[in-house]
């Protein structure tokens, strides 16, 4: 027979046991929890970066948030180029977009002489007339002398210039057409390195948005992960090293820009456009 004890201790284990199976379980539901969370964040973070990266090459006009998806890198190297050339950025406004003075039949290049040495591309007149014949025109009002290219994003592996004001806003007054987005090098969503190409405002939704280039542009150090939204004119032939060399020393947050810009002193002391 058992006794009174011996019932009050089984019953105390019974309910031991009862209340171990549902912490157990509620451990189970927790971490089964937990994993969604993770996952959404994940999906939320990883839509976010693609977003940025789409709508993050603001050229002028709208400026829109350009938060950075990633943290930069730290610096590398102590800062490899030299100081400016004396001059200051440019002030020059224009109402409306130049006229077409260009030879789309010729073959045209730049020279970006920088504070940490020069790139040489080679423009593409008959496939973006208007981005080239726009871009001969401001190099010779010398618009983009002394300007800093103020962004540096190793999130899409682009180096931006062409703004004299530094902030990611600023632009030449008017605005250009989109040319050139079917280009065969730019399909699977993806500008090879070395490639030069047009900031705008496009939004990634709105229509009215595109066609919003103005004077800032992107230098492509690696294949970019990008949609074909922004016009490409032109190719790096000289200079991959320069870029190399910029990445190496790293970017910084700059709440100018509301991005990353680089923490090399990268400023375009004279560019020039000509014919061979």
């Amino acid at each position: 027979m058992v006794s009174k004890d011996q019932r009050r201790r089984q019953l105390a284990r019974e309910k031991f046991a009862r209340q171990e199976q549902r912490r157990t379980a509620a451990q189970r539901k927790a971490k089964r929890r937990n994993v969604i969370v993770a996952s959404t964040l994940a999906v939320v973070l990883a839509a976010g970066a693609a977003a940025y990266a789409s709508a993050g090459l603001a050229g002028g006009g709208d400026q829109q948030s350009d938060r950075a998806a990633a943290e930069p890198t730290p610096p590398q190297a102590p800062d490899p180029c030299n100081k400016p050339a004396k001059g200051s950025p440019s002030t020059l406004q224009w109402k409306t977009e130049p006229a077409m003075t260009i030879d789309t039949a010729a073959s045209y290049t730049a020279k970006l002489g920088t504070t940490c040495g020069d790139i040489e591309l080679k423009l593409d007149a008959a496939k973006a007339p208007h981005t080239v014949n726009s871009f001969a025109f401001l190099a010779g009002k010398h618009f983009f002398d002394h300007s800093r290219c103020h962004r540096l994003d190793e999130s899409i592996s682009v180096l931006q210039c062409g703004d004299p004001t530094g902030t990611g806003g600023g632009s030449p007054g008017y605005k250009i057409p989109d040319e050139n987005l079917k280009d065969r090098r730019l399909k699977g969503g993806n500008y090879p390195a070395g490639t030069v190409a047009m900031a705008n405002s496009y939004d990634g939704k709105h229509e009215s948005t595109r066609n919003s280039g103005g004077s800032q542009f992107f230098l492509v150090y690696k294949d970019s992960p990008l949609p074909p939204n922004y016009t490409p004119f032109g190719t790096v032939t000289r200079g991959m090293d320069v870029l190399k060399k910029i990445v190496a020393a790293g970017s910084k947050p700059d709440p100018k820009i509301n991005g990353t810009a680089p923490n090399a002193t990268v400023v375009i002391n004279r560019a020039t456009v000509g014919t061979h």
